[in-house]
C-alpha cells in the first residue's frame, strides 16, 4: 500500500504525463494541416455526424487531433475540479475520450451528457466526484446530441435546444442504470458504461425509429492515413516506456520490471487499479507495451492507422492501468482472429480490426478463467459486435462495450454454473 506522499508524487507525475500527451496531440494537429485549416476543420467537426463509424480524420488530420486533445483536456479538467484522484480508472477514461475524439466525440456533444450526470448527482445528493467516471465514460452517447441537433431535419432553433435536452436526459439516467449493468457481468467487462450506454441507446433508437427519425448507418473510413497518424502510437508508446523508467528512476529498474510482472498476474476484473497493485513504472511500461503491441498488430494485418483504429489503440493503452495487461489481452484477441478466419472475413476490414482492439474489454475473463475461456470470449464477441451497432443505431460509441457486456454476462453465467455444479457431479459419481 502506498503512503500519502507516494500517492501525491504519483498523481503529480501522471498530471505531467497527461499534459505532455495532450499538448503533443494539439501540436501534432497544428503541424499536420497548419493552424488556420486545423481550427477551421475543428469547428466543422462540431456539427459533423458522430454515429458509428465516422472517421474524423477524413475531415482533416489536424482537426481530428486538435479535437482529440481538447476533449481529453475537458476530461482532465473534470477530474481536477471534481477533486478525484488521477489514477487507473480516470486515466483509462481520459485515454478513451482522447481516442474517441478521433471518431465521434466533440466538446459540443460531450458537455450536455456531463451536465446530465452532474444534475443526477445533485438529485442524489452526491458530489460530481462520486459520479465522475460515469460522466467521463458516459460521453459515449455524445452522437445522440449531434444527431438531434443537426441530422434529424428540424430547424436549428428547435433542434439545438432539443439536442442539448436529449443529452442532459441521457446523462441524467446513466447513474441509475450503470450499477445494474455491472451486476450482470460482475466486473468482467471493462467497458461497463459502454454496456450501459448501449442499453439506453436501444430505447432511444427505438423511439427515433418509431418517429421515423432514424437514418441508416454509414461507414466513413479513411483508407489513406497520413504519416503523422502512422507514427503517433509508436511515438507515444515510447514516451510511456521511457517515462516508466524516468519517473521510477533509472537506478531502480528492478522495481519497474517487478511491478510490470506483478500486473501480469492480476485478473484485471473491475475495479483493479494497476497503480495500486504494481509500481507506477511497471504500469506505465504496461501501457507503452500494449500500445506498441496493438500498433504492430494493425500493421501486421494491413489495416489503416486511421481515426477509429487509433481510437481503439488509445483505449487499449488507457486500460493498461485499469484491467488490461499483455497476459490477459492476447487470448481474447486470438479468439477474434480465430472467428474472423472461421467466418471468412478479412482481418484488415473495419469490423474485425476494431473488434480485435476493443475486444480486450473482456481481458479479465482470460485473466480469471484462463486462455481457453479468453479465446471463447473473443470468438463470441466478434459476431456479437457486428450485430449490436444496429440495435442502438450507432448512438453508443462504445459498441464493443455493449457487445462485451452481453458476451461476458453469458460466459460468466455458464462458467459459474459449471463451477457450482461440477463438485456435485463428481460426488455423485
Amino acid at each position: 500500500m502506498e503512503d500519502g506522499e507516494t500517492v501525491e508524487a504519483t498523481e503529480k507525475g501522471l498530471y505531467k504525463i497527461m499534459i505532455v500527451l495532450l499538448g503533443s496531440l494539439a501540436l501534432a494537429g497544428l503541424f499536420a494541416d497548419g493552424p488556420i485549416d486545423t481550427v477551421r476543420g475543428f469547428l466543422s467537426l462540431q456539427i459533423h455526424g458522430g454515429r458509428l463509424i465516422n472517421d474524423f480524420t477524413t475531415v482533416g488530420v489536424g482537426a481530428a487531433l486538435l479535437n482529440s486533445a481538447l476533449v481529453g483536456l475537458i476530461g482532465l479538467l473534470i477530474v481536477y475540479f471534481a477533486e478525484v484522484s488521477l489514477s487507473g480508472p480516470t486515466i483509462a477514461a481520459i485515454f478513451t475520450i482522447i481516442g474517441f475524439g478521433l471518431f465521434g466525440k466533440t466538446p459540443l456533444n460531450m458537455l450536455p451528457i456531463m451536465a446530465g450526470v452532474w444534475i443526477a448527482a445533485k438529485i442524489a445528493h452526491k458530489s460530481l466526484g462520486s459520479y465522475s467516471l460515469i460522466a467521463l465514460f458516459g460521453t459515449a452517447l455524445g452522437p445522440l446530441v449531434t444527431y438531434v441537433m443537426f441530422e434529424i431535419g428540424l430547424p436549428l432553433t428547435i433542434s439545438i435546444p432539443l439536442g442539448i435536452f436529449a443529452g442532459i436526459m441521457a446523462g441524467g439516467i446513466l447513474p441509475a442504470v450503470a450499477g445494474s449493468m455491472l451486476q450482470l457481468h460482475q466486473g468482467y467487462n471493462l467497458y461497463n458504461i459502454g454496456f450501459t450506454c448501449g442499453f439506453i441507446g436501444l430505447f432511444i433508437s427505438s423511439f427515433l425509429r418509431a418517429s421515423d427519425s432514424m437514418a441508416p448507418l454509414s461507414l466513413v473510413w479513411n483508407t489513406s492515413p497520413s504519416l503523422v497518424l502512422k507514427l503517433l502510437i509508436p511515438a507515444l508508446s515510447l514516451f510511456f516506456i521511457v517515462s516508466a523508467f524516468l519517473l521510477q528512476g533509472f537506478t531502480d529498474t528492478k522495481s519497474v520490471w517487478s511491478g510490470f510482472l506483478n500486473i501480469q498476474k492480476l485478473s484485471g476484473r473491475l475495479p483493479t487499479d494497476f497503480f495500486d497493485n504494481g509500481t507506477m513504472g511497471g504500469t506505465l511500461l504496461n501501457i507503452g507495451l500494449l500500445g506498441l503491441g496493438s500498433w504492430l498488430y494493425v500493421l501486421a494485418v494491413g489495416a489503416p492507422l486511421n481515426g477509429p483504429v487509433l481510437g481503439g489503440i488509445f483505449t487499449v493503452m488507457g486500460f493498461g492501468c485499469f484491467g488490461k495487461s499483455l497476459r490477459n489481452s492476447w487470448p481474447v484477441v486470438g479468439g477474434v482472429v480465430l472467428a474472423t478466419m472461421v467466418f471468412g472475413k478479412e482481418l484488415s476490414a473495419p469490423g474485425p480490426v476494431l473488434a480485435a482492439l476493443f475486444c480486450t474489454t473482456l481481458a479479465p475473463i482470460a485473466g480469471q478463467f484462463g486462455i481457453i475461456a479468453g479465446v471463447i470470449a473473443g470468438f463470441v464477441h466478434l459476431f456479437m459486435v457486428e450485430t449490436t451497432a444496429a440495435w442502438h443505431g450507432g448512438l453508443d460509441l462504445y459498441n464493443n462495450g455493449f457487445a462485451g457486456g452481453l458476451t461476458a454476462s453469458l460466459i460468466i453465467a455458464v462458467l459459474q454454473w459449471y463451477k457450482t455444479n461440477r463438485p456435485m457431479e463428481d460426488f455423485e459419481r
